[in-house]
């Protein structure tokens, strides 16, 4: 409701100073008085139009103070200094206009202008070949968040999560299994325990089988070869769609006829540097695309699959169901027509974002290059890098997991995870921690049945971890720590979590003491306008608690997803001052009861709307 309120005085303002000073501005710039007994927006445009009308910037700001007295959601606009407008918005009307939008589950929506085409997100990506750690967990929640929150603002977002089966790691484990350990698929079939642990501790040490002997090594390719040729999914990418053939023929890609590339399909990894290197293709300036035994590399199904989610391919996947949950369906490639299935359109995006960690920039600027050397540049300038920096582990955590260190890595603020090493936290491994850790802390605090304990901890623990990989910026290298994460003070998911289950206590009591329900507050505007204008901590409460829409279109412009979980945190905190200095229960004063218990619904509201969108869910205790 702010944005609305703000772009409507801007429209408004623009065109006032269009025709009453004849001077054009694309946009204004406001910015947040240092108090709110100031007005909640400030503009110093006066200033800039008196040095270019030659008049003063005070009377200025009189002058545009009357037509921004007219837009609805201003109660008053005042000029302070030499020439400020500080405009005062009209409480009851936003707070009354936020809670209706509310009710009707629209707004965020209406206030985005530009819906037009779908969005991709492609994030998690988990090779198939050993089990998901803390790093891969980092990215399955930035991507999805991220997605939330474009869905909250209006769009149609398509979130894809691509399982490449017949890549290099997955070659490794087949190795391992088959010629370390012997097995057939037989044996594979009955391995007891969990088998992505099983294959994280295969694919750690195939890394030495290599070393031992060439002939070990040659079992890569051979493996490589023998999967593509395989009739699966991702086959029908590598043989059917794969781009190297759109790349030769527009000569986007040449035949190394010499040199360590020799017998591969390689691009030119950069015009800038064949340029420095004096006007020739140099082997470092190569990118194989097409492996000299006619595999192809990551990047070569990474173009391809970046041609296919804009709809240029002009080829497409068959698809069949996989899952089905609360009315959404999870769609699966197959490599043949399904009886029935009908999948929705997917890829022809108009943009595309790729959460992938900020090691890859060099490959992910490699599938833009491809994309504009078959003549996509529209396409390129839409594909985003949602790039972000790995989650490592602290020296300590490394010694409290049992891992040997050297000299050298203690002496580290951190060390980097490493599936080939069996260095990582597994992400059940840590999943399980945190439970454990948050169903001692319900159990401590109530007398619940096991099964219901188990189901608020699990919450909680996912509240947890989900909230700490969000609350850092995301070029920000994370040092996992276990104590950091399982704490359940500070600026942390459980914390936020709390003031949410604390709010909904009230009305919870409130149905128990009274038999009624936050639909039976009544919304007088006349009187909450007097409440709130002697209020000032209240109204910054709902004016926080009103900002969510502005915070999420901040997040899908920067792609910071810290900055929705400190919204989520602040907002909590403020809630809890709330809450101890207010007794909403006990109010003897009806009408101020009512004024408190419609400010508790807003906040507590708007609390869970934020955890949503984090990826939480508010427990029914704490």
């Amino acid at each position: 409701m702010l944005s609305t309120v703000s772009r409507d005085v801007e429209r408004v303002l623009l065109q006032t100073i269009r025709d009453q000073y004849h001077v054009e501005y694309e946009r204004l710039n406001f910015s947040t008085p240092p108090r709110i007994e100031l007005g909640e927006l400030a503009l110093p445009v006066a200033f800039d139009l008196a040095r270019r009308i030659k008049r003063s910037p005070r009377d200025i700001a009189q002058e545009l103070a009357v037509a921004a007295r007219k837009v609805p959601g201003v109660w008053k606009a005042e000029v302070a200094g030499g020439g400020y407008l500080n405009l005062y918005l009209d409480r009851a009307f936003l707070a009354l206009r936020l809670a209706e939008s509310i009710d009707a589950k629209r707004y965020g929506r209406t206030e985005e202008p530009d819906l037009d085409g779908k969005i991709i997100v492609e994030h998690t990506n988990i090779n198939p070949n050993k089990a998901a750690h803390i790093g891969h967990l980092r990215n399955a929640a930035l991507g999805d968040s991220f997605a939330r929150c474009l869905r909250f603002l209006g769009h149609t977002v398509e979130v894809q999560n691509y399982l490449d089966n017949t890549g290099v790691q997955v070659a490794d484990v087949v190795v391992g299994l088959e010629r370390m350990e012997g097995k057939s698929l037989a044996d594979v079939i009955d391995q007891d325990g969990k088998f992505d642990y099983y294959c994280w501790d295969v694919y750690a040490r195939v890394a030495e089988f290599y070393k031992q002997s060439q002939d070990n090594l040659k079992w890569r390719s051979l493996t490589l070869q023998a999967i593509e040729a395989g009739n699966n999914a991702t086959s029908e990418l590598a043989e059917h769609v794969a781009m190297r053939h759109m790349l030769k023929g527009k000569g986007a890609i040449y035949f190394a006829e010499e040199g360590k590339n020799r017998g591969c399909w390689v691009m030119r990894a950069s015009d800038d540097t064949v340029s420095e290197a004096g006007g020739g293709e140099t082997e470092e300036d190569e990118k194989i695309i097409v492996r000299s035994d006619g595999t192809v590399t990551y990047v070569g199904k990474d173009i391809a699959y970046q041609l296919w989610k804009f709809g240029l391919l002009g080829l497409d996947f068959y698809y069949r169901p996989l899952a089905s949950e609360g009315g959404h369906t999870l769609w699966t490639t197959s490599a043949e027509d399904v009886p029935g299935a009908e999948p929705p359109a997917f890829g022809r995006a108009r943009r595309v974002y790729n959460v992938i960690d900020t090691r890859q920039s060099y490959l992910q600027n490699i599938v833009l290059q491809g994309l504009r050397a078959l003549g996509y540049e529209e396409q390129a300038r839409n594909s985003v890098h949602f790039s972000y920096e790995i989650v490592a582990l602290s020296p300590a955590c490394c010694e409290e997991l049992g891992f040997e260190l050297s000299d050298e890595d203690r002496k580290r603020p951190y060390v980097e995870v490493s599936g080939r090493k069996g260095l990582g936290v597994k992400a059940d491994d840590l999943l399980d921690a945190l439970l454990d850790k948050a169903l001692a802390e319900v159990q401590s605090r109530h007398n619940l049945p096991k099964e219901q304990a188990g189901s608020v901890a699990s919450i909680i623990a996912v509240g947890a971890l989900r909230y700490f990989l969000l609350r850092f910026a995301r070029n920000t290298v994370i040092a996992f720590d276990f104590k950091e994460a399982l704490s359940f003070d500070g600026e942390t998911g459980p914390y936020v979590q709390y003031a949410a289950v604390r709010a909904n206590s009230i009305f919870r009591k409130l149905a128990e003491a009274e038999g009624t329900d936050e639909k039976s507050v009544k919304r007088d505007a006349a009187a909450l306008q007097d409440f709130l204008e002697s209020h000032d901590d209240i109204w910054e409460l709902v004016y926080q608690a009103a900002r969510l829409p502005e915070v999420a279109r901040q997040v899908t412009q920067t792609m910071e997803l810290a900055q929705l979980a400190k919204y989520a945190f602040h907002l909590a905190q403020r809630f809890n001052l709330f809450y101890h200095k207010y007794h909403i229960l006990s109010e003897a004063d009806p009408l101020r009861k009512q004024h408190l218990l419609l400010v508790a619904d807003l906040v507590r509201r708007q609390l869970q709307k934020a955890l949503d969108l984090l990826g939480c869910e508010v427990p029914p205790k704490m």
